[in-house]
Parts: structure tokens; C-alpha cells; sequence
């Protein structure tokens, strides 16, 4: 038995709750455990005080005891180092709750016909981009694990009845003794249930569950777009052990568009226009979702300029003012000419010419930067 206050090496005042005791003991188990700290002796013995002070203090009795008469009073009680892993109420718990940290395994976290909750699922649903933009209802066809109807999700044959496993007696777990401390995990038998199947459904196989297609019907508000997700609850697999079904999330892709470009809520596009129609200027239509506006055209417009179409872009999905439309003019040059088209080409540019750089003021700007620019240079 060791001879230091007990409280002390729990680094706990005598007023603890038992909430604040198992705390303390769990957080030095871990600390010193001896796995956790191969041929280390003083970890060891920390772990066997930490071990021997919590067995006394998490029982009423033994602590009321200890509190009144110290170690005497321990001794007395017939408790203390040789009291063993089963003595002190809850000890086994803590304990298992301790081992599954260290190692990863839910020892003492098991029971009787313990029920998990099914696996959430994934559907990748790849939309126009009008369908997001408007929204729309779709059907998808999903392969997920469902209730077995034959069993009910018992796993036994209809009529008859899981037995109680032999190997844990319907605990779930099972308790083994090595060395000095016993670990207590998930019965390897029944696999923490704490059942047996004697005569499986020949549906299932005694797994409570099958895999089928199901079909759902799938409402696209609108407005999403790309890596936007839709979340059906309750929709995923089926719970094992009459656990609740997980989720089924959809996930949104926007395929590309031939003519509109998604830029957050707003729609871009380029407009071809003619030569002439940039010089003199003038009126076309210009497609958007929901139809066809006419699109003012002033004379003199460059190539590049962009037009906004207020509220012909997308309405956000959770609400607020539409985008707009950015329509992008871009000047097509003449192709496939006829002799005569070129000769009245080259004399439309005669004429220009004469005229100077006034006909064509960002052509002037740029060849002045250039003159500087290699004027610089042989400086």
C-alpha cells in the first residue's frame, strides 16, 4: 500500500465530486500507463498509486472510511493494493473506458444488442445549368443496405428468436486477467451484442439488413450551384441492430454551359457583333435563361465592353436579389472576302488614314508608349 495521501496523488482536494475523480484517475492511467511506458518503473508505480487511490475513493464506503481514519482505516476495511481490479464500484468501467483510449477498441463500451447507426451515403447528380438555376425534381436510382422485411432486422429465421451468447452470458464483453490489472473488451463471439443467431434468416444471413435499389425522388431548389450539397435524412443505410438510418447527401455538378458562364450569381457571355455594327452602332438581341432582350449597341463601342442586364442572373438559393447578366461585345473581323470587299476595304483605311489618329485614339495612345518604351531603352 502506498503511503502517500491519496488525494495527493490523485492531485485532488479532499471536496472532490466523483465526476472529478474518475477524471483525475483517467488522465494519470493514461499518462502512466505501463503500455504506454514499456520498462519504465517509476511510470509503473505511478499507475499503482493512481490505481490503489482510485479503488479506495470512487467507493462511499471505503473513502468515508479513509477520510475519517487514513490509512488505518484503509487497512482496517480489508481494501487497498491486493483489492484486485473488481473491487471499487464502477472501477471496471473507468478502466475499460481508459483501455479503448489507449488502444483504440471500445472495450467497456459495449451491451446487450447494442445498436449503430447506419452509414451516411453519397450521390454525385450532375445538372444543367438551367435546372439549377430554376430548380427541378429528379429522380435517382441508389444502391444502399435496407431493413431485411423477411427478419425485421433481427437477423433470425421468422419464428424464431436470437439465444443469449455463452461466451460473455449476454454481457457483450468479456474480462480477462493479465498480470496485475484485467481488461475487460468486446466479446469475440457475439461481437458486443450480447446475442447468437441459432437459426439465421436465409434472406439477410443473419445480417438484419440487404442491399437493394432504391429510388428517390431528389427536389433541386434553385439557384445551386457546384459543390453545393442536398441532405435526404433518414435516407442513407439502414442501422444495424435497429439502429437509425444515416443520411443521403447529393452532391450538385453544374455541367458547362455552350453560351453562359456562372460567375457566383452572375451570368457572363460573349456577343459576337459585326465591324460595322461596333463603328455605327445599333440594336441586337442577346439570349438569357428565361428569353431573348434587346441589347442597345452605341456607336463607337470597342471591343471587349461589357453590357450588365440587371436581374438576368441567378436568384441566390438561401434568398436575395437576382444576379445579372454581363454580356461581353466582341468585335468579329471579316473572313472568306471577295476581291471587291478588299478593294473597298483598303479604301475605307486610305480614308481613315488621311484623317490622322483621331479615327483611332487607343491605336495612338499604344504607339506613343511604344516610342517611349524604346526610347528608354537607349537611355
Amino acid at each position: 500500500m502506498s503511503k502517500r495521501d491519496y488525494y495527493e496523488i490523485l492531485e485532488l482536494t479532499r471536496n472532490a465530486s466523483d465526476a472529478e475523480l474518475k477524471k483525475a484517475y483517467r488522465r494519470l492511467a493514461m499518462k502512466y500507463h505501463p503500455d504506454r511506458n514499456p520498462e519504465d518503473q517509476k511510470a509503473e508505480e505511478r499507475f499503482k498509486e493512481a490505481k490503489e487511490a482510485y479503488e479506495v475513493l470512487c467507493d462511499p464506503r471505503k473513502r468515508a472510511a479513509y477520510d475519517q481514519f487514513g490509512h488505518a482505516g484503509a487497512n482496517a476495511g480489508g481494501f487497498g493494493a491486493g483489492g484486485g481490479f473488481g473491487a471499487g464500484a464502477g472501477f471496471g468501467d473507468i478502466f475499460g473506458d481508459i483501455f479503448g483510449d489507449i488502444f483504440g477498441g471500445g472495450a467497456g463500451r459495449g451491451g446487450t444488442g447494442r445498436a449503430q447507426r447506419g452509414a451516411d451515403l453519397r450521390y454525385n447528380l450532375e445538372l444543367s445549368l438551367e435546372d439549377a438555376v430554376f430548380g427541378t425534381t429528379v429522380k435517382i436510382r441508389v444502391p444502399t443496405f435496407v431493413v431485411c422485411t423477411g427478419c425485421g432486422g433481427s437477423g433470425a429465421r421468422k419464428g424464431s428468436q436470437p439465444s443469449r451468447c455463452g461466451t460473455c452470458g449476454g454481457h457483450g464483453q468479456v474480462r480477462m486477467q493479465q498480470g496485475f490489472f484485467s481488461i475487460q473488451q468486446t466479446c469475440p463471439h457475439c461481437r458486443g451484442t450480447g446475442t447468437v443467431l441459432d437459426d439465421p434468416c436465409p434472406a439477410c444471413r443473419g445480417g438484419g439488413r440487404v442491399q437493394e435499389q432504391k429510388v428517390l425522388s431528389v427536389k433541386v431548389p434553385p439557384g445551386v450551384d457546384s459543390g453545393d450539397r442536398i441532405r435526404l435524412s433518414g435516407e442513407g443505410e439502414a442501422g444495424e441492430a435497429g439502429g437509425p438510418p444515416g443520411d443521403l447527401y447529393v452532391q450538385i455538378r453544374v455541367r458547362p454551359h455552350p453560351i453562359f458562364s456562372r460567375e457566383g450569381n452572375d451570368l457572363a457571355c460573349d456577343v459576337p457583333i459585326s465591324f460595322v455594327a461596333a463603328a455605327l452602332g445599333g440594336e441586337l438581341e442577346v439570349p438569357t435563361l428565361d428569353g431573348r432582350v434587346a441589347l442597345k449597341i452605341p456607336a463607337e463601342t470597342q471591343s471587349g465592353r461589357l453590357f450588365r442586364l440587371r436581374g438576368k442572373g441567378v436568384t441566390p438559393v438561401r434568398g436575395g436579389p437576382a444576379g445579372d447578366l454581363l454580356a461581353r461585345v466582341i468585335v468579329e473581323t471579316p473572313v472568306n472576302l471577295t476581291t471587291r470587299q478588299e478593294e473597298l476595304l483598303r479604301e475605307f483605311e486610305g480614308q481613315v488614314r488621311e484623317g490622322g489618329t483621331r479615327h483611332s485614339p487607343r491605336e495612338s495612345t499604344w504607339l506613343d508608349g511604344v516610342k517611349k518604351f524604346f526610347e528608354n531603352m537607349r537611355l
